[in-house]
């Protein structure tokens, strides 16, 4: 099994939006215009996906990828 963190904050998104939506992967692959092994891989969180298919999938939600300052203290805790 592959170590993904399906924690990720954007596999957590597009996963609850997607049911939320009531759609299953097949519908959400094919509405989206992407795969469905790379919404599945999306969502559990897998770490190396493309950027402009990630944000082909965020947009069906009304969002993209943006760079985000990080506190003091989160940049500490991804150092340990």
């Amino acid at each position: 099994m592959n170590n993904w963190d399906r924690k990720n904050s954007i596999a957590q998104f597009v996963k609850v939006r997607r049911k939320k939506a009531k759609l299953t992967q097949v519908e959400f692959a094919d509405f989206t215009g992407v795969g469905l092994r790379f919404v599945h891989e999306l969502e559990q969180g897998k770490p190396n996906l493309m950027s402009d298919k990630v944000n082909q999938v965020l947009l069906f939600f009304g969002h993209i990828l943006t760079p985000t300052p990080l506190s003091d203290e989160t940049r500490r805790n991804m150092c340990e």
